[in-house]
């Protein structure tokens, strides 16, 4: 009986198998990339937006669109100041209250993502802020709640909230649904408060 044939070791394929560390050092370098994007594009829409600041409210001419560009813009600049509700305070005495609302909760939710992308970037400047230490907190226990209950409300500790959501790595979609129910529901405030106190006015004389 002749012996069996061995297979030679040195001809036989072998399969590259990339282990657990180089896996997650690869996803490691695609975040980084990502967070370095993120940290670019919020640096670059918020110096811009400053830059033009005392032209904004030109774009109200424009209606509806020009509403929602305000309010995305005013919204966008992190920890810089931009005009916004007063313009939608404004407009609700021009425009329909619930359109204004609509165009400018949507702008401003869109906008609010430059914190959010701040956030995400690790590069955020908050984290040993007081009052980051006190928002994060309720970011990690209510999620998207704390982020429709701070956005509803007139407040200028937004943006940290979006930046902690960001490094709390809250789902896109989730932070940018709940913050879109908060902004409508805080534009519709001053719209028709617009709409209202322009009327009563009117009236009086």
């Amino acid at each position: 009986m002749s012996p069996s044939k061995k297979a030679n070791p040195s001809k036989s394929k072998t399969a590259k198998i990339e282990t657990p560390i180089q896996e997650n050092k690869k996803s490691g370098i695609g975040v980084s990339i990502l967070r370095i994007i993120a940290l670019l594009l919020v640096i670059g829409i918020t110096v811009y937006i400053y830059s033009i600041r005392d032209r904004v409210e030109d774009f109200a001419a424009y209606g509806y669109p020009g509403i929602f560009i305000i309010a995305l813009m005013a919204n966008a600049t992190v920890f810089l100041p931009a005009p916004g509700v007063a313009v939608v305070f404004a407009m609700g005495s021009i425009f329909n209250p619930l359109g204004v609302a609509l165009a400018a909760g949507t702008g401003g939710a869109i906008g609010e993502l430059s914190g959010y992308l701040a956030g995400f970037s690790g590069q955020a400047i908050v984290e040993r802020t007081q009052t980051y230490e006190k928002i994060y907190p309720w970011i990690d226990r209510y999620g998207g709640w704390t982020i429709l209950v701070l956005s509803a409300i007139p407040n200028p500790f937004f943006d940290i909230a979006g930046i902690a959501a960001g490094i709390a790595k809250m789902p896109f979609w989730k932070f940018l649904l709940f913050c879109l129910a908060g902004q409508v529901i805080k534009m519709a405030i001053f719209a028709y408060a617009g709409a209202y106190s322009i009327n009563w006015l009117e009236k009086l004389f």
